[in-house]
């Protein structure tokens, strides 16, 4: 049985550690106060407390590694070249899974496990990237000596952060499908629960949408971030890193927002006062968490697809695929994506999106792929068809 490791940025030295400790002497040219592989792992989360997202996706990666080396007896120190082949299959298919597979749990509960699934080699990408990023820093602290990710031959395909465009987004045709059955009716005969469920459910797909927040930025949104200056409606957000903005928000957004708060009880616009949250618990008044909100949206993009599924045929299936393997972050890429599509300015794309660099939001402008294919069409062949017509 696998246990969450202590490795908190601002916890308290253990008096014993479950891992080997170095010397308490510290090592020549150490630049890091630390005694063994969990203390300095925790020194470089400290590095990320600015970025609550951030850090608990670093932690996640690394305690990960930390278990998968304490269960083989070994150290940081001890990872080489073949070593990091043997930790990425292991990512892919951890096991014994009854040790690391389990549905989401406290991290202190006995049953609480790193993993919910073996990761795709997308997720396993982003494992090694992130954990590329911990042996540099541990090299920087003096911590180790060398880092065996340079040796990996097809390091740069692999672990280079970027791509030629972005492709983990619902094209428009499957959005417009997902979006109509978002605006179903409830039954008639449907209990309260269910209609709260289903309209608090429309207004986070309508909220991430139009707005391309990241799920943190949803679950930690107040009513009062909603303001109204000069005739227009901007919403205050603190993302990565805790840069802050303001987003223009659409009419839409706003008619949304409306019909939320009529179903919370509450007047039609959010009054400077109202530090509330915007997404809620059952109840109506508490908020919910980063992990509670992925989990919903999870759950509705599930629904979609078995729905979808139901339609039969290979189009549908294909769809169906599509929306089981989308997270909540997909919704953000979708909204970005639609937008360049929809003609809006790479400067104000970037502003919306709240990208540091252009190159980055760049990424998700679609319209030279799609004249690159259709240029390409033209190069063909006097092929006959299904039906045995031979002319194209």
């Amino acid at each position: 049985m696998k246990k969450a490791l202590n490795i908190e940025p601002d916890t308290e030295r253990a008096p014993h550690t479950l891992l080997v400790e170095r010397d308490r002497q510290a090592l020549p040219g150490q630049l890091v106060d630390a005694i063994n592989d969990r203390e300095i792992v925790a020194a470089w989360l400290k590095e990320y407390r600015a970025s609550p997202q951030t850090l608990r996706q670093y932690r996640k990666e690394a305690e990960r590694l930390l278990l998968w080396l304490e269960g083989q007896g070994k150290r940081l120190t001890d990872i080489d070249r073949r070593a990091l082949d043997e930790f990425e299959q292991f990512l892919a298919d951890p096991s014994p899974a009854s040790d690391w597979i389990g549905p989401p749990r406290p991290r202190y509960s006995e049953e609480w496990r790193p993993f919910r699934k073996g990761l795709s080699a997308a997720s396993r990408r982003q494992s090694l990237v992130i954990l590329q990023t911990l042996f540099g820093w541990l090299i920087e602290a003096g911590w180790l000596s060398q880092n065996p990710f340079r040796l990996m031959r097809d390091k740069r395909r692999r672990l280079d952060n970027t791509q030629a465009g972005v492709e983990r987004y619902l094209e428009r045709p499957l959005w417009q499908w997902c979006w109509q059955r978002l605006n179903t009716p409830p039954p008639v005969d449907a209990p309260p629960r269910m209609r709260y469920e289903l309209e608090r459910r429309r207004f986070i797909f309508a909220f991430a949408y139009l707005l391309a927040p990241r799920v943190s930025e949803m679950s930690q949104a107040r009513m009062n971030d909603f303001q109204r200056r000069e005739g227009h409606w901007w919403w205050q957000v603190t993302g990565k890193g805790s840069k802050q903005a303001s987003i223009p928000v659409p009419d839409a957004v706003m008619t949304a927002l409306r019909q939320w708060r009529a179903v919370l009880g509450l007047p039609a616009t959010p009054s400077p006062e109202e530090d509330t949250p915007v997404i809620r618990a059952l109840d109506g008044r508490r908020g919910v968490g980063d992990n509670q909100l992925y989990r919903m949206i999870k759950r509705a993009l599930e629904s979609l697809a078995t729905e979808k599924e139901r339609q039969g045929g290979e189009g549908e299936r294909h769809e169906a695929q599509r929306l089981r393997q989308a997270t909540p972050h997909w919704l953000r890429h979708t909204a970005i994506t639609h937008q360049a599509q929809q003609g809006v300015e790479l400067r104000y794309l970037a502003r919306t999106a709240r990208h540091s660099r252009l190159e980055t939001t760049a990424r998700y402008l679609h319209a030279e792929a799609q004249e690159w294919h259709g240029q390409i069409n033209r190069h063909t062949l006097d092929l006959p068809d299904e039906s045995g017509d031979d002319t194209l």
